[in-house]
């Protein structure tokens, strides 16, 4: 099977210019837009907007890989990374503390050369125990072949089918160079194509034993930043190629098996972006919902354990809101929070959701599903 990188002009990507430029202009459009409107809103709204985006971003980028994060770690560590007054969890599981360091790192210092030791030190946060689930990988260095070439597969074992064949290992030293110094010159090219071609790039190249898609979007995030000029996150494009992953996957290994026209790819990513970017409105929506009802109750009195269960249920909490579950997160008697919820559904600010008995849950009567 020949592969993208096997072609004699690896790595001179080519793509008709005049096919992505409508959609290049939509998107540059659509960003400005969203920035625009985002500014509007003040410091502490665009800094929970900044928030929300990141955690949603971490989140996303590790559940296309199969590895499902706890929210409230995710957002902890982000605030207290960004300084931002939350409550934030005095604990983070290292694993959820890495992705966070890798994200902020290509996202707060956008600016920065993107270099070996760079990425080695994302990689060896990725994996701060040595190992890819049960297995001991090699963490904070390029791959080896010592166990067989490296390939994307699926499927049971003895039935697996190939998706993709990566370069060898002692092609990575003179590959990641070549990507490298690509990404550090200045070009003409716009920023938002950078982003996806960086990302099918280091993707062809799988330089790694273990997290190369998660360190492909962490880059390309990069390069959208750079784009904007903004450390400020107000869309995830991880949270839209979680939704469409099937389709990522499959243009992905399409582009991999061809030639390098990548036209195909291009457009592509430009349409996730539009779509990520038109996907900020449901995020801005739950800030103006969420600044709304401190509005509302701004001449009501709650004490610390009801206002951060407030917060945390407006931040999207998940699953249902329970007397037992207050008591856990609160860190208080099951007795108390039984108190502190009735206190709030007599004032009318949570409803009993249908049912009861011992699995009664509660919702926000501003939620809607009251």
């Amino acid at each position: 099977m020949d592969y993208i990188w096997t072609r004699d002009d690896w790595p001179k990507f080519r793509w008709d210019a005049e096919k992505l430029a409508t959609k290049l202009a939509a998107v540059r459009h659509q960003q400005g837009r969203l920035i625009g409107k985002m500014e509007s809103l003040g410091f502490q709204l665009r800094t929970e907007a900044v928030l929300q985006t990141l955690t949603e971003d971490v989140l996303k980028s590790s559940e296309i890989e199969g590895e499902n994060l706890n929210r409230q770690h995710v957002r902890s560590s982000i605030a207290r990374r960004l300084g931002i007054d939350i409550d934030a969890l005095a604990y983070v599981d290292r694993d959820v503390e890495g992705v966070v360091e890798m994200m902020l790192d290509a996202t707060q210092r956008y600016a920065a050369p993107l270099t070996q030791e760079r990425l080695f030190d994302w990689h060896a946060a990725l994996f701060p125990m040595g190992r890819s689930g049960m297995v001991k990988i090699t963490v904070g260095d390029w791959r080896s072949d010592a166990a067989g070439p490296m390939q994307v597969v699926s499927g049971p074992i003895g039935r697996e089918r190939v998706h993709y064949q990566a370069p060898p290992a002692k092609a990575l030293a003179a590959e990641m160079s070549a990507f490298l110094h690509w990404f550090g010159s200045e070009t003409a090219l716009d920023p938002v194509l950078t982003a996806a071609i960086a990302h099918l790039w280091f993707v062809a190249i799988h330089p790694f034993d273990d997290g190369n898609g998660r360190i492909a979007r962490a880059i390309a995030d990069m390069a959208l930043a750079r784009s904007e000029r903004s450390s400020q996150r107000f869309y995830s494009m991880s949270a839209q190629i979680r939704v469409e992953r099937n389709a990522y996957y499959g243009i992905l290994e399409r582009t991999d098996k061809g030639d390098l026209d990548i036209t195909d790819w291009l457009i592509w990513f430009l349409d996730c972006l539009d779509r990520a970017i038109a996907g900020a409105e449901s995020t801005l929506a739950s800030i103006m919902q969420k600044a709304k009802f401190w509005e509302r109750y701004s001449n009501e009195m709650f004490n610390e354990r009801q206002r951060l269960m407030l917060n945390r249920l407006l931040d999207g909490f998940e699953g249902k809101l329970t007397s037992s579950k207050w008591a856990t997160i609160a860190k208080t008697s099951q007795d108390t929070a039984s108190r502190d919820i009735d206190d709030l559904v007599r004032r009318g600010v949570l409803v009993k959701d249908p049912g009861g008995g011992r699995s009664t849950s509660y919702s926000l009567v501003s939620s809607g599903r009251a």
